[in-house]
C-alpha cells in the first residue's frame, strides 16, 4: 500500500530536518578547522585547502551537495593524521624525547693542553697566550668548573705548564673546585686522549674531551652535547658549514663540489662513554688507525655518533687572526 499524504509529509519533514542538521554540523566543524589551519604555521597547506573546499561546498543546501560535502569532510581525518601530529609535536614536544638527565658529578672533563701551536708562530704554545689578560687554556677550565655535571678536571699538559692551571684553580670559588688531575700528552692527539682517559676516575659515566684552544665554549652547549653523549654513547659539538666546499685533485683541479647541507664543522667537547672509548682505542690500535678527532675512534667501530649543534663563537684559536676574532667574541659574550 502506498503511503498516505500525511505520512509522506512527515517523511519529507524528517529528511529536511536531518539534512539541515547535518549541514549545520558540517558548517560548524568546517569553520573550526579553517580557523585552526589559518592560525597554524604553513606546515599543512593541504589541510587549509580541504577546509576551504568544505566551506565552499557548505553554500549548497541540496541533499546531493550535502553528500558531496560529506566526501570532502571524510578526507580531513586522513590529512590531520599525516600533518596534525607534527603541528602538535612542534608546539608541545610530543615527538621529542625528554631531555637526558645527567647525574651530578658523573662527567670527567679532559682538557687537552699539550699542543705546540706552530701555526701561531709564537714563542710559547698558543693555549698559554693571554686572551684579555688570561691564559687561553684556563677559560674552558673555569667553564667546566662551574658545571654540576662535572666531577673532575683532567688536564693533559707538559709538567712545565702545570703552574698555569694551578694558579687559575687557586682563584676559583671554593664551590667550583673539582678535583684537579694532570696527565701527560702523547706523540699524537689520540695518545694524549688515551693518557687523559687513563687518569679519569673509574666512576665516570662520560668523558668530555675538549681542546684548551677553544676558550669560548658555553655551558649550555656543553650540557647539550653531554646529554646526547649519554643518550647515544658518543656526541660531538658542531656547526653547519657556511661556505661552499670543493674537493680538489693533487693538480689543483676541482674533482667535485660537496653537498653543503650534509657538511658540519666539528668542535669540542666530544662526549663519549668511557667503556666505549676504551673499546675504540683497542680497535684503532689493533688496526693501526690514526684519527684526528675523538669520535672518529667510535666511527671506526661502525657505531653511531650524534652531532650536537653548537655555536659559531666556539672557535679554535690557531692563528694570530683568530686571536682578534676571539677577543671580539669574548667581549660580546661578556656583554650578554
Amino acid at each position: 500500500m502506498a503511503p498516505g499524504p500525511l505520512k509522506i509529509a512527515r517523511i519529507r519533514r524528517s529528511t529536511l530536518t536531518l539534512t539541515a542538521g547535518t549541514f549545520i554540523l558540517f558548517l560548524v566543524v568546517a569553520v573550526c578547522i579553517h580557523r585552526i589551519a589559518s592560525r597554524a604555521p604553513p606546515l599543512s597547506p593541504s589541510l587549509g585547502r580541504a577546509s576551504g573546499a568544505i566551506l565552499r561546498n557548505a553554500a549548497m543546501t541540496s541533499r546531493s551537495n550535502v553528500a558531496a560535502m560529506v566526501g570532502s569532510f571524510e578526507a580531513i581525518p586522513r590529512i590531520w593524521g599525516r600533518r596534525g601530529r607534527s603541528l602538535v609535536a612542534r608546539a608541545g614536544g610530543l615527538d621529542d624525547e625528554a631531555p637526558m638527565s645527567i647525574p651530578e658529578g658523573c662527567v670527567s672533563a679532559i682538557i687537552l693542553a699539550g699542543g705546540v701551536g706552530k701555526r701561531m708562530g709564537a714563542a710559547i704554545p698558543k693555549q698559554y697566550l693571554e686572551l684579555s689578560g688570561q691564559a687561553i687554556a684556563t677559560y674552558s677550565m673555569e667553564t667546566f668548573s662551574q658545571m654540576q655535571e662535572i666531577g673532575e678536571l683532567v688536564v693533559v699538559c707538559n709538567e712545565e705548564w702545570e703552574h698555569v692551571f694551578d694558579e687559575a684553580y687557586a682563584s676559583l670559588p671554593a664551590a667550583n673546585k673539582k678535583p684537579l688531575v694532570f696527565a701527560r700528552p702523547g706523540a699524537e692527539r689520540q695518545d694524549s686522549v688515551f693518557n687523559g682517559l687513563q687518569a679519569c676516575r673509574e666512576a665516570a659515566q662520560l668523558v668530555a674531551i675538549h681542546d684548551s684552544a677553544r676558550p669560548l665554549v658555553t655551558m649550555d652547549d656543553c650540557r647539550n652535547c653531554m646529554a646526547d653523549g649519554m643518550k647515544v654513547g658518543a656526541a660531538v659539538l658542531g656547526v653547519p658549514v657556511k661556505p661552499t666546499i670543493k674537493q680538489v685533485n693533487a693538480d689543483g683541479t676541482v674533482e667535485k663540489t660537496l653537498t653543503r647541507s650534509k657538511l658540519w664543522e666539528v668542535q669540542t667537547p666530544q662526549c663519549i662513554k668511557p667503556e666505549l672509548l676504551k673499546e675504540g682505542f683497542e680497535n684503532v690500535r689493533a688496526k693501526n688507525i690514526e684519527v684526528t678527532d675523538d669520535v672518529s675512534i667510535i666511527e671506526a667501530m661502525g657505531l653511531p655518533v650524534l652531532i650536537t649543534q653548537g655555536s659559531y663563537t666556539n672557535i679554535k684559536v690557531t692563528t694570530p687572526e683568530d686571536m682578534s676574532v676571539a677577543q671580539r667574541f669574548l667581549k660580546d659574550l661578556r656583554a650578554e
